[in-house]
């Protein structure tokens, strides 16, 4: 790992995170539950297991989980999005006020549920997750809603993260009026693409953060066959007309591309040392490759701050987040690791 950033540089771009601009985070937001337990026997009434709940917690969930992530590596940010007119609606609220998040990028839409996820595990498995939710497009007048505060959130904020759930809170309308907005404004604006929304409403984004998976249906979509994952990254750049492009690869690592810089796509590994639950792992990867490119890092640099994010985060249970103390003590131990 010749090319892993020096402390020096590590230690002064998660510095600065504590003076960056703050940053709007947009797309569809929830809440997670987690109901934990153990299970000792099987239902007499149908073959599943009886789970004795012993703990239950709710957490901020899908683009909620980045301002959380953003909150935790010091920096501020406004989340942007769509809940009901619904009991969960209040209970998102709190959450919000627990965490010091401001709840006043968040739009209400009657007829519309508040995004509920619950996540039945043990300590060995998940057993089930029941979700509450609709898929269906936000209607006009809400999508106007969202979209007037974009102007006054372009002028006051360093970046955008576009967070695609595919939930129907990011219309094609939605995503056009932040990207064109935001970019006019001369702002960064990151997109973590949803699996279904067609590749070319990201089109003139600064940075997309698709996984694998995500890149070669996008790659598929716009019409290639393409495997090779270089000419699958030169595709997504120039089609999309990006700037920066991170392909996530599980355990492969990242690979990155930054078209300012040159042409070569360049692959860093992974420096996780033990995978308990990748839920929010991708949340806390665009929240610490954002921060670190408005903190003045290069793409690679931003890359391996936020594969270290990553690395704390899926060593943790259930949708998770990362301080910085927690970040620089991951770094610490590897490099204390590549010595030996």
């Amino acid at each position: 790992m010749k090319n892993l950033i020096t402390l020096e540089r590590f230690t002064e771009l998660t510095k600065k995170f504590a003076t960056l601009t703050p940053i709007v985070v947009v797309g569809d937001v929830g809440i997670d539950k987690y109901t934990f337990g153990e299970v000792k026997r099987i239902s007499p009434e149908a073959p599943v297991p009886v789970l004795e709940v012993t703990k239950e917690w709710l957490k901020l969930g899908l683009a909620a989980n980045i301002s959380h992530n953003l909150k935790t590596l010091g920096v501020e940010s406004t989340l942007c999005g769509v809940v009901g007119e619904d009991n969960n609606a209040n209970v998102f609220d709190t959450l919000l006020e627990d965490e010091k998040l401001n709840t006043w990028g968040i739009v209400r839409a009657p007829g519309r549920p508040t995004i509920f996820k619950e996540r039945v595990t043990t300590n060995t498995q998940q057993i089930c997750r029941i979700d509450y939710e609709s898929s269906e497009d936000i209607d006009a007048a809400t999508e106007n809603k969202l979209i007037s505060r974009f102007d006054e959130f372009a002028k006051t904020h360093g970046a955008v993260i576009i967070e695609d759930y595919a939930k129907g809170s990011l219309t094609k309308n939605v995503i056009a009026n932040l990207i064109s907005k935001f970019m006019a404004a001369g702002k960064l604006v990151a997109v973590d693409p949803g699996r279904s929304t067609p590749p070319l409403f990201y089109k003139g984004a600064t940075l997309l953060k698709p996984n694998l998976a995500e890149a070669r249906a996008m790659v598929e979509s716009l019409g290639y066959k393409e495997k090779k994952l270089e000419n699958m990254a030169k595709i997504l750049v120039e089609k999309l007309d990006l700037q920066m492009l991170v392909i996530t690869l599980g355990a492969e690592g990242m690979a990155l591309l930054d078209v300012k810089k040159n042409s070569e796509l360049t692959i860093i590994p992974t420096v996780a040392n033990e995978v308990f639950d990748v839920s929010g792992a991708g949340d806390t990867a665009i929240s610490a490759l954002t921060s670190s490119l408005l903190a003045g890092a290069t793409l690679e640099e931003a890359a391996w701050i936020s594969n270290c994010a990553s690395g704390v985060v899926v060593a943790k249970k259930g949708t998770a987040t990362v301080d910085l103390a927690e970040l620089h003590q991951f770094y610490n131990q590897l490099v204390t690791k590549m010595k030996h």
